[in-house]
C-alpha cells in the first residue's frame, strides 16, 4: 500500500513538473495602479512615510500561474543598486490566477522610510533631503527560479489610505 501511495504522488508530481513553464516577463502583465508615501502615523513620536505600490497582476498565457508571489525591493534613486526596504505577497493561493485573468489590486510598502518630528508629512516630501524612490517587482509561480518583472518610480505624493 505505502509503494502504491508513493508511486501516485511520484506520478502527480513528474505530471506537474513536465508541464511547460511560463515566461513571466511574457506571461504575466504587471499594471500599476498607484504609487506614492504611504503614511504611516506616528513611530517613536516621529511621523513616518513609506514608499508603496499598488498594482494588478494579469495571467496572458495560456495556464493557469498557481503559488504566484512577488516581492518589491524598494531603492532610493540615489542608491539605486543598494535595497533599502523590501516587502512580499503570495499573489494567489493553490488556485492560482487562470489564464486571462486579473487579479484584484496588490499593495506593497517598504518597511522603512522617512520620519521627522518637526515637520508635516507633506513637508517631508518637501525637504530638500528628500530622496525619490523606485521599486523593483519580482516574481515567481511554484516552483520556477524568480523573474525581475520591472522597475518602476515612486510618485512623490501622500496616500494616507
Amino acid at each position: 500500500m505505502r509503494a502504491f501511495a508513493a508511486a501516485v504522488v511520484l506520478l502527480l508530481l513528474a505530471g506537474t513538473a513536465c508541464g511547460p513553464a511560463v515566461d513571466l516577463t511574457k506571461g504575466l502583465k504587471i499594471t500599476i495602479v498607484d504609487t506614492g508615501w504611504y503614511d504611516a502615523g506616528i513611530v517613536n513620536g516621529q511621523n513616518k512615510l513609506v514608499p508603496m505600490v499598488a498594482f494588478t497582476l494579469t495571467n496572458t498565457s495560456d495556464q493557469t500561474l498557481v503559488a504566484l508571489q512577488l516581492t518589491a525591493s524598494f531603492r532610493r534613486v540615489n542608491e539605486a543598486e543598494k535595497e533599502w526596504g523590501s516587502a512580499f505577497v503570495s499573489a494567489t493561493g493553490s488556485k492560482g490566477l487562470v489564464a486571462g485573468a486579473t487579479s484584484d489590486t496588490l499593495v506593497l510598502r517598504s518597511q522603512l522610510g522617512y520620519t521627522g518630528s518637526d515637520q508635516s508629512r507633506q513637508e517631508m516630501l518637501q525637504n530638500s533631503h528628500f530622496a525619490d524612490a523606485s521599486v523593483d517587482l519580482s516574481a515567481k509561480y511554484s516552483n520556477v527560479q524568480w523573474v525581475r518583472m520591472g522597475r518602476f518610480p515612486i510618485q512623490r505624493k501622500l496616500i494616507t489610505k
